[in-house]
């Protein structure tokens, strides 16, 4: 009997719930919300005004304190003001029945232990276990120096295996060292953080793509000309697990830093900002490195099932002491989240960042000098996470999570460019590249130009062409400079 009451309560309650989802705008954000937010262990208690004592007398004390706090009641009412609307409109016996339900939705959204599966255990026994990522000893390779090696049998290097930017392969860190190489390229072909099967495919399209390479008409730069850069292969990845594939990319793009080289890591999805970024602050230490994050999404989510995917690698490096706040530019955000509290959170940590609503009001020749600005900041060393759904679908298709409104190709190019020219660079990724996704070869185009932007940046700074915007003067119509330079007079 007493079973059969509880599931009778049950039932009047999440009905009562139901009602109040349909006849209020505010649980549309419900889940949302609730798992990207979060509050202090004490949080402070709200404070109702007299008027609600009568409909508020029913609820036991435990009920009035879930009531009064926050965290509990923001899926319902973001503050206190839509709160108290949502109480005036119920009886005390609704309210009751109101909170309860709330209660009980809380008690069910979390863990239960020893009913949900908190994880499956990994089978240690198996001889198989690190079968993945065992590294070939060198004494199975044939005898040679080390140092790049050429895949092209032709004098210019045509008619190889391709490699990222038509570069030489390095296959150890002794290979890093022997070519004093400035730049590798390595490719990330981890796809679990998204739930969208492609992105693994990305290293092979970019590599087979091309057009990384060769020289840069805006900057007559090539970056090929004034750079070591070599093609470091694929990390190995567990695509059953990307907990086990963190370390191991962690440890990768650790060693390639370790030899004096410039990361970049074409991905895959954008889990990788984790390792990647925790790679190089195991190497230059904490509070040393910026990150600018290009994306459409800020990545920072919070509370989730799951303690690293692709939407939540900012907040790991944050929960871990990586990073702060204050070491992040996000640069293109314009998803559904972040929320007004959420934004507030950010601002609180530190973050500086450049929405779509910035560009409109203001115009996107004025975000990129704001971003510019921040990013020499105080001249620390800086890191490029571009995740290309940043760039409107109409343009890069071929992402597991596009939005509309996004900044153009002929934006981001010379943003990048800048970026890597005007600042002190140490590391870029570009991610979330599906090429399965788009028809056409346009996403992989502009992705490839992205990665360009990037090395010939690098490369200029090689070269001490870092006077903001450089242009090489060939590259302009004189008389037009001309007539410019007459109009601003």
């Amino acid at each position: 009997m007493t079973t059969k009451n509880n599931q009778t309560n049950i039932g009047r309650h999440m009905r009562l719930l139901l009602q109040a989802t349909l006849s209020s705008a505010l649980l549309l954000g419900q889940f949302a919300t609730a798992q990207t937010e979060e509050e202090s262990d004490h949080p402070e208690l709200v404070e109702f005004p007299a008027s609600l004592d009568s409909r508020l007398g029913l609820l036991s004390d435990e009920e009035l304190e879930f009531l009064r706090t926050p965290r509990n009641t923001r899926s319902y009412a973001e503050d206190l003001d839509q709160l108290v609307e949502q109480i005036e409109k119920r009886s005390a016996d609704e309210v009751k029945a109101y909170v309860e339900a709330m209660m009980w939705v809380r008690d069910q959204r979390g863990f239960q232990e020893g009913q949900d599966l908190d994880h499956i255990p990994l089978n240690t026994d198996t001889p198989e276990f690190n079968a993945w990522k065992v590294r070939r000893p060198r004494s199975f390779d044939p005898e040679r120096e080390p140092g790049p090696i050429s895949l092209g049998r032709y004098m210019r290097g045509n008619g190889g295996i391709p490699t990222f930017a038509g570069a030489p392969v390095a296959l150890t860190p002794e290979d890093l060292i022997a070519g004093e190489v400035d730049v590798a390229f390595v490719g990330a072909p981890l796809n679990m953080g998204s739930g969208w099967r492609g992105a693994q495919h990305g290293p092979l399209a970019l590599r087979t793509m091309g057009r990384m390479s060769g020289n840069d008409q805006y900057t007559q730069v090539n970056a090929g000309s004034v750079l070591n850069i070599v093609d470091y292969g694929d990390i190995a990845i567990d695509n059953d697990s990307t907990e086990r594939s963190m370390e191991h990319v962690r440890e990768v793009v650790r060693e390639i830093v370790e030899t004096g080289a410039i990361p970049f890591i074409i991905g895959g999805d954008h889990s990788l900002e984790y390792p990647n970024v925790a790679a190089l602050v195991d190497v230059f230490g904490v509070g040393n490195l910026g990150v600018i994050h290009f994306d459409a999404h800020y990545d920072v989510g919070r509370d989730r099932a799951h303690l690293i995917d692709h939407g939540a690698p900012i907040y790991r490096l944050l929960n871990e002491g990586l990073i702060t706040g204050a070491d992040y530019i996000q640069v293109g955000l314009r998803a559904n989240s972040p929320n007004e509290s959420i934004f507030r959170w950010m601002r609180e940590e530190g973050f500086k960042y450049h929405t779509m609503a910035e560009v409109e009001k203001y115009g996107w020749d004025y975000v990129l000098e704001r971003v510019l600005a921040e990013a020499k900041g105080d001249g620390r060393k800086l890191y490029i996470s571009f995740d290309v759904d940043v760039l409107d679908p109409s343009y890069t298709s071929a992402t597991g999570t596009p939005v509309s409104g996004g900044i153009t190709p002929r934006e981001a190019i010379p943003i990048v460019r800048r970026l890597c020219a005007e600042s002190n660079v140490v590391g870029f990724d570009l991610v979330e590249v599906a090429p399965e996704l788009d028809p056409t070869y346009v996403t992989t185009l502009h992705s490839a130009a992205i990665a360009k932007a990037c090395l010939t940046g690098v490369a200029m700074r090689r070269l001490e062409l870092t006077e903001p915007h450089y242009l090489n003067p060939v590259s302009l119509d004189h008389a037009q400079d001309d007539y410019h330079e007459e109009n601003q007079q």
